[in-house]
């Protein structure tokens, strides 16, 4: 691979960044406000997705319930990509449709948040989950592109949608991850003001 192709990849990757800041800034905000309040309830968050984005839930969740970038306590998230009995129980006695709405009709309940990825907005089994999620009352916050798919189309008003304005996966996933940062900093901030470096 030239460096030319390298480059590009950057260049291309700041760009899509710098044109989705603009646009996700208000929804990002919104998550934030959602995420935080339903933390101070004693309520707990949610995650799923598929492949990359399964990577992005588990760092999620271990960025609440470890730390992000200041000292606190522990904060309720939990990763729903993970327990592999779990998975491969529900995949094989249900479908793989089922594999995250299982885990919503068990672990979740009125005043919940369910964060759900998917780059395409279309993955049949986090569908399956803002569903579940749906009839119990959580709140939706989803991470999709490509105009948001059929994700978009379930949530409500209630809801926080923050589609990434690029068709590219590799590029969607790279803001999604800005996007976690950016909602686990503005916790961090909720929860204690100021500046982590203050």
């Amino acid at each position: 691979m030239n460096n030319q192709r390298i480059l590009a990849h950057f260049h291309e990757s700041a760009e899509i960044k710098i044109q989705s800041a603009t646009v996700l800034a208000a929804p990002i905000a919104a998550a934030i406000e959602l995420m935080f309040a339903a933390l101070s309830n004693g309520n707990k968050i949610l995650v799923c997705g598929n492949g990359g984005s399964a990577a992005d839930a588990q760092h999620f969740a271990a960025e609440l319930v470890g730390r992000f970038e200041r000292e606190r306590f522990p904060l309720p998230a939990l990763a729903l990509t993970t327990d592999t009995s779990i998975l491969t129980a529900v995949a094989n006695d249900y479908s793989y449709r089922e594999i995250f709405s299982k885990q919503v009709q068990a672990f979740g309940q009125a005043g919940d948040i369910l964060l759900a990825l998917s780059t395409s907005g279309n993955s049949g089994n986090v569908i399956a989950a803002i569903e579940a999620a749906l009839e119990r009352e959580m709140r939706i916050v989803a991470l999709t592109g490509k105009g948001g798919g059929d994700i978009g189309k379930l949530l409500t008003d209630a809801d926080v949608h923050i589609c990434v304005p690029a068709d590219r996966t590799a590029r969607i996933q790279e803001v999604h991850l800005v996007t976690i940062h950016c909602i686990c900093d503005g916790i961090d901030v909720a929860l204690f003001g100021g500046d982590a470096n203050d």
